[in-house]
């Protein structure tokens, strides 16, 4: 909701819709609104074009352009740059706390409970984030609507997913162990997959490497005696 703000009314009600998504993507990381978020990105950008402007004699021509490309950056930077790396610290924690869910469903334990037993077993910020699922149960939504909810909170497709086949299953009545066995070896997969990408890039890594410093110091050893015998 827009708060009422002279400076608030500066921007679209779909742009402070869209940063509000994103911040509450940001779990516990999230310490600002849409409407701070773009103040600050505002008056920064200001900051930033005065200081410019008087650096140099030349610095009215390039002060706009420095400005414009510091405003757009800025939502990549403090955002969207911080949204990808929940993404990838929440795809590494799905695969632990998933099995230890699903080891707690074969125990004969209903979702819930099995939900709330891995949650206060295992410390990471997916089970934070299901946590806070629970407790918005005691205030009287159902688990699949707080699950529903919880989607919204997720920056992690792949977390989203195994969500929405948990809530499906149990709309359908499939089988909630056998969605979840599907699910583990689809994290596993792709897992292994990412590792192996990682290695496929370390040949390219050691290249530019070998170039940027081996291959100049080769140069410089084979040559070092002629140079010196040169300038002497």
């Amino acid at each position: 909701m827009r708060k009422n703000s002279l400076m608030s009314r500066l921007y679209r009600d779909k742009t402070l819709e869209q940063i509000n998504t994103k911040i509450s993507m940001l779990g516990n990381n999230a310490k600002f609104d849409a409407v701070t978020f773009m103040n600050l990105r505002l008056i920064t950008t200001i900051l930033l074009f005065i200081i410019i402007i008087y650096w140099g004699d030349l610095s009215y021509i390039y002060a706009p352009f420095i400005a414009i490309i510091y405003y757009v950056l800025f939502e990549y930077l403090f955002l969207n740059n911080k949204l990808k790396q929940r993404e990838k610290k929440l795809d590494r924690e799905a695969l632990t706390f998933f099995e230890i869910l699903t080891l707690t469903l074969e125990s004969g334990r209903d979702l819930e409970s099995a939900i709330e037993i891995t949650c206060f077993n295992t410390k990471s910020e997916l089970s934070d984030e299901f946590k806070k699922t629970l407790f918005e149960m005691k205030f009287g939504k159902s688990l699949m609507e707080a699950l529903e909810d919880m989607k919204s909170r997720i920056p992690s497709e792949t977390v989203n997913n195994i969500i929405l086949n948990i809530v499906q299953t149990n709309i359908f009545g499939n089988s909630i162990l056998d969605t979840m066995y599907n699910q583990i070896e689809f994290l596993r997969d792709k897992q292994i997959l990412e590792i192996k990408e990682k290695i496929n890039k370390i040949p390219n890594k050691v290249s530019i490497i070998s170039v940027v410093f081996i291959v100049p110091l080769i140069l410089l050893l084979l040559l070092g005696p002629f140079l010196i015998e040169f300038i002497g």
